[in-house]
């Protein structure tokens, strides 16, 4: 079964007005602009992104002091994989952005999802928008699994904990936080296709919540 693949879910699952359609698959191409309205430079330095060995001009996505993405393993020395895997967390912050500012036309979602999964991403932060809800917190991204079946095209499974993340009421500051559960443990299947530019898109993305291969 297709689970919700993105962040904080537990906590909107508990408000029905939040609930979604998990995120599918697609081959759309997206056509966001290089520059990123609101989010300045380059991501060439910052840690715990790897340089990705291509010309792209990535953006650099800048997230608010109260939420954190960890990233444990994301390097194996193979510099293909590497770059996926580079590109992968660069998405992963991309939405978390997205939905600290409340925007579903931001482009940096574009840079680093397409088709369906870029749809899904936006429905997703379009749910937070209009509940006048963000996110706070840590949320931790642990045992990446790379397989490279294509030379532009890779798939990407890894696990999260979101324990540590919340939904956070816009207005207030509030925090909804919610206990630690085998459900705050995911298991995601993404796939990844490199376009023109060199930047690895999630074209699909699935998870799985309190699978066995994540939890403790």
């Amino acid at each position: 079964m297709k689970r919700r693949p993105l962040p904080v879910a537990a906590a909107l699952a508990a408000t029905a007005a939040l609930l979604l359609t998990a995120c599918g698959s697609g081959d759309a191409d997206s056509k966001a602009n290089d520059k990123i309205a609101g989010v300045g430079g380059t991501d060439d330095t910052a840690s715990p992104h790897a340089t990705a060995s291509d010309s792209a001009q990535r953006p650099k996505i800048t997230l608010p002091n109260d939420v954190t993405n960890v990233f444990e393993g994301w390097k194996t020395g193979d510099a293909t994989k590497d770059a996926v895997l580079t590109d992968a967390s660069r998405r992963i912050d991309a939405l978390a952005y997205a939905i600290t500012q409340g925007d579903t036309d931001e482009p940096v979602l574009g840079y680093y999802y397409k088709g369906d999964a870029l749809v899904g991403a936006s429905q997703w932060v379009k749910e937070f928008a209009d509940a006048k809800k963000s996110m706070t917190g840590e949320t931790r991204y642990f045992n990446p699994r790379v397989d490279l079946y294509a030379t532009s095209r890779a798939t990407l499974t890894y696990c999260s904990f979101e324990g540590k993340a919340f939904v956070k009421d816009r207005e207030s500051g509030k925090a909804d936080k919610t206990p630690v559960t085998d459900r705050s443990y995911l298991l995601y299947s993404t796939r990844l296709e490199k376009n023109a530019k060199g930047v690895w898109q999630t074209a699909v993305l699935n998870s799985e919540r309190g699978n066995k291969a994540c939890t403790p």
